[in-house]
């Protein structure tokens, strides 16, 4: 009888150990798609707040550190960048200053394919696509986007914004769900 019961308390204690992983998986896998939602969730509060205006607010989602960086093409084939937090924030600093208006050149914008990689606990790398509309939210432009995100007290801050806009091809915003589907289909290996 005794041996019946140690082999029973034995398989008990190996169930429960098969069960842990099981447990442990779909806590990092609950986790994991927090931390998404707070990744995204930056993201997003960064646009919205450049787009109002809300300096306060769109400098609270950035890390201000002398590492920060943000590079973007311009529609006449160059590109503009900002290295460090003191240079970042000169010069959007400065642009919202002198654009107090809360209009947005792009009303609508539509993220598309985010790919995150997590780099430990405290450091994401995403890729996603970009539509960009115009004002009358007729035409969209499509831009590849890059961001480096670091956990900073707790928040999820951006380090690094790229952003590599297509001026030349206006999307027609009646093609973009079509445009959608596709870049869906494929998994964002095709372009667009």
């Amino acid at each position: 009888m005794k041996t019946v019961s140690l082999m029973l308390i034995a398989a008990f204690m190996c169930a429960a150990c098969y069960e842990t992983p099981k447990k442990d998986n779909s806590e990092k896998e609950n986790n994991l798609e927090n931390e998404k939602k707070a990744i995204t969730a930056t993201i997003e509060k960064e646009t919205e707040s450049f787009f109002a205006r809300d300096y306060e607010a769109w400098k609270s989602n950035y890390a201000q550190t002398d590492y920060a960086f943000q590079a973007w093409s311009n529609d006449d084939g160059t590109f503009d960048s900002n290295v460090g937090w003191n240079d970042i924030n000169k010069q959007i600093g400065k642009y919202i200053s002198e654009n107090p208006e809360p209009v947005s050149s792009h009303p609508k914008v539509e993220r598309k394919n985010m790919k995150y990689k997590f780099y430990g606990d405290n450091v994401a790398y995403l890729t996603w696509d970009q539509f960009n509309s115009d004002k009358p939210e007729k035409n969209f432009h499509h831009s590849k986007e890059v961001r480096l995100m670091e956990k900073i007290n707790g928040q999820w801050k951006i380090v690094c914004v790229s952003a590599f806009w297509d001026y030349k091809h206006l999307i027609p915003a009646s093609r973009l769900p079509q445009i959608q589907r596709i870049a869906n289909e494929s998994g964002g290996k095709t372009k667009i």
